[in-house]
């Protein structure tokens, strides 16, 4: 059993994706080829956005657009403990300061409620306020609406991270479609994945786009060997855009597949876990499928069980960022966001991808009614 299996899903289109590959062989554009710029167009379409540009990585895909921002020392930009690093690393990369407010219990996203003393934090720190990064974690849509009217109230720029979100809908409105801007990541373990690393950026706005344009090629103008800004080398290749293209194509399919198997999940655990809430008119993209154990030792004994059974498992995540090393200039300590820490000590994530037998689903179940 996988806990993500790509090799099956390879089998399916393996003759397409070398068919595309070939092509950009025979065409030998490498970088920045035809294939970027079709991706780019069916990306924009799928989500219902006026543009979309390709980036190297997830990470890429919130740099570029803080940096189109003007981000730097001064700043504050307010997101989630609870998620990857890259969230909150970009933030500080540029010279900015991250800002957590904690998250919901039931849906695992940042919770608008606490963004207000967040900016408050800012403030009291001689800082600026300037953006929100709301996380769409395990491939639910955070509450934007919400987030929305905050943001306004604030003058803060929203970046959606739908790094694990691509997929996930609200009132049938597509992920990567919140926000003044939005990113999302093709790992090859997210809900769309290529074969190396991958991002893309999503907007409205003309002049944004603009910016993110120069800064993925070096800063450049209207002549690659003009540079009028500070930028980055965060092209995607094309050989990873015409995989995508072909994994776009069946992307749907998983998504209806990854919900069947997530709702017979739920049907079927009965044991005491606490399972994934997903409110009414919203869908996840399950990039996981995770729940939560009554303590910290439950889930130990879980996890050992699952290791001695041979069935795979995660932790996402087992710490906090206000608790990572790397935060501890921020002065964050235990219980500075209660529900992340507890969130971090009791969840665990089982066996989610598209062409998971039932089998194995059965399998997955039977072990944890039995614990």
């Amino acid at each position: 059993m996988e806990f993500i299996d790509l090799k099956t899903q390879q089998s399916k289109i393996k003759s397409k994706i070398e068919m595309r590959i070939q092509s950009v062989l025979d065409h030998g554009k490498y970088i920045m080829g035809p294939e970027v710029y079709d991706l780019e167009k069916r990306l924009a379409d799928y989500v219902g956005s006026r543009y979309c540009i390709s980036c190297s990585s997830g990470t890429d895909a919130l740099l570029i657009p803080l940096m189109a921002y003007g981000i730097g020392p001064g700043d504050a930009v307010i997101t989630t403990p609870f998620t990857y690093i890259a969230t909150a690393e970009v933030i500080s990369l540029l010279g900015a300061e991250p800002i957590f407010a904690d998250i919901y219990e039931k849906t695992y996203n940042i919770n608008p409620e606490n963004v207000e003393s967040a900016v408050d934090e800012a403030h009291k720190k001689g800082l600026n306020a300037k953006a929100i990064i709301p996380v769409d974690l395990f491939g639910l849509p955070a509450r934007y609406r919400l987030i929305e009217d905050i943001a306004k109230e604030h003058g803060l720029i929203i970046i959606e991270d739908a790094a694990q979100g691509f997929g996930g809908e609200i009132k049938g409105r597509k992920a990567c479609s919140f926000g003044n801007v939005s990113s999302t990541s093709f790992f090859p373990a997210k809900p769309l994945g290529c074969y190396g690393d991958g991002g893309a950026i999503f907007t409205n706005d003309e002049e944004l786009l603009y910016r993110m344009k120069s800064i993925r090629v070096h800063g450049s103008g209207s002549d690659k060997y003009e540079n009028i800004r500070i930028g980055i080398n965060g092209r995607l290749d094309t050989i990873q855009a015409a995989i995508l293209i072909e994994k776009l194509s069946i992307f749907e399919d998983e998504l209806r597949l990854r919900n069947k198997i997530a709702n017979y999940y739920s049907k079927n655990i009965t044991s005491d876990l606490i399972k994934p809430f997903i409110p009414k008119d919203y869908l996840s993209s399950w990039a996981q499928y995770s729940l939560l154990t009554r303590s910290e030792s439950e889930r130990d004994k879980i996890i050992k069980t699952f290791s001695d059974k041979n069935i795979p498992c995660n932790i996402y995540y087992k710490l906090p960022l206000h608790l990572q090393k790397v935060f501890k200039s921020l002065s964050y300590s235990n219980s500075s966001f209660p529900i992340s820490e507890m969130i971090s000590r009791r969840i665990f994530s089982i066996p989610m991808h598209p062409y998971l037998s039932l089998e194995d689903q059965n399998r997955v179940i039977e072990v944890l009614n039995d614990i």
